[in-house]
């Protein structure tokens, strides 16, 4: 008998973990799984439209999944007001009556599976499958009396799809980064409020930039710290600047003899914890400096330093910079560096206008 692994949810986006347990059911179960999105989950109030969410399954199926997944519209196509995983699994049992039938939840549902509608028939024409989780402890009553397997699996990652919806992780399919970017789904709404459209297009410019350039060089940081870096990098730039001096007051007062042009590198740290709840110092320190550079910069620090003054839309011919960003990351920023002096010699000024950019040039270009 075959099997087959029923995988519902509001895939609000999909994400890798969700992919990662697909695959590991897929192995250990040796089934196909079927991706079911719902159309109106039952106890959430998905951001994305259906159509997007779909879409966005679709995506990563095609670029990250397996020869044994496949995608079900039947929730999405469905009149009924609520999504019942009963109605589901019958669905299923008439297509396929020759399978023998998983239904994939979380262990975190297990305690709340018997207050499901028909759940003992549910579990009678499929049987719950559940994903273990670390330090997770489930009701073993609950789970003998609906003949509940375990799926033994604990490799799915920390992330969830409320945290890439809010920018503080982005373990997704690069496709569908793509399309959250391209239609301006979630976090990019949320970036699109503190900024300007002219603004918010050079950020969305950098954080592509700085992917690639993390994507394509050896050793470099992780390409999705890169994305995030690069997409929020600019966030405290258009606080007006009196708001600004109070944030540097009390929160960065070793920076206040900066150059007010400056602030917003340290600004956009303060809006980054408080809008997107960023804590990850790699990702702070490299919006931090990005403006200036300062003396040993992070790896991710320079990406993001090159990124910005040579993203696409800049009003130069940057390619060779990227090409040269992109083959090694670290000889990369030099030549930025050395570009971004020489850019302001020819303009008859200097790039040692601050102590942080004077230690970056004394360290980097040593002249």
């Amino acid at each position: 008998m075959e099997n087959l692994v029923l995988f519902g949810g509001s895939f609000d986006p999909i994400h890798r973990g969700h992919l990662r347990i697909a695959h590991a059911a897929a192995l250990y179960i040796s089934a196909d799984v079927v991706f079911i999105p719902s159309k109106k989950p039952r106890w959430k109030n998905p951001r994305a439209t259906p159509e997007d969410r779909l879409k966005m399954v679709k995506l990563a199926l095609k670029s990250d999944g397996g020869a044994s997944f496949r995608v079900s519209t039947f929730e999405i196509d469905s009149d009924d007001e609520i999504n019942y995983s009963i109605d589901t699994v019958k669905y299923f049992k008439n297509k396929y009556p020759k399978h023998h039938l998983y239904f994939l939840i979380g262990s975190d549902s297990v305690k709340t599976f018997p207050n499901w509608k028909d759940a003992e028939e549910l579990a009678k024409l499929a049987t719950p499958l559940y994903v273990k989780r670390p330090g997770f402890d489930v009701d073993e009553s609950i789970v003998k009396k609906f003949s509940m397997k375990a799926l033994e699996f604990d490799k799915a990652g920390k992330v969830s799809s409320t945290d890439v919806r809010h920018l503080r992780s982005l373990d997704i399919p690069f496709s569908v980064l793509e399309y959250i970017a391209k239609n301006e789904l979630y976090f990019l709404q949320d970036l699109k409020k503190l900024m300007g459209n002219e603004r918010y297009l050079h950020s969305l410019s950098v954080a592509r930039t700085a992917y690639n350039i993390a994507a394509s060089s050896e050793n470099a940081p992780d390409k999705r710290d890169a994305y995030i870096a690069g997409l929020i990098h600019d966030i405290g730039k258009e606080i007006p600047l009196d708001e600004q001096k109070r944030i540097m007051e009390e929160e960065f007062p070793e920076y206040l003899d900066m150059p007010a042009w400056s602030y917003h590198q340290f600004v956009g740290v303060h809006v980054a914890k408080k809008e997107f709840g960023i804590t990850k110092d790699e990702i702070l320190q490299a919006v931090e400096f990005h403006a200036t550079g300062k003396a040993h910069m992070s790896d991710l620090g320079m990406i993001i330093y090159a990124a910005d003054k040579i993203e696409p839309r800049r009003k130069y011919n940057s390619k060779p910079l990227i090409k040269a960003c992109c083959s090694n990351y670290f000889s990369g920023f030099i030549k930025v560096l050395e570009a971004n002096r020489d850019f302001f010699a020819s303009k008859g000024s200097t790039i040692r206008s601050n102590r942080l950019s004077i230690e970056c040039v004394n360290q980097y270009l040593k002249d």
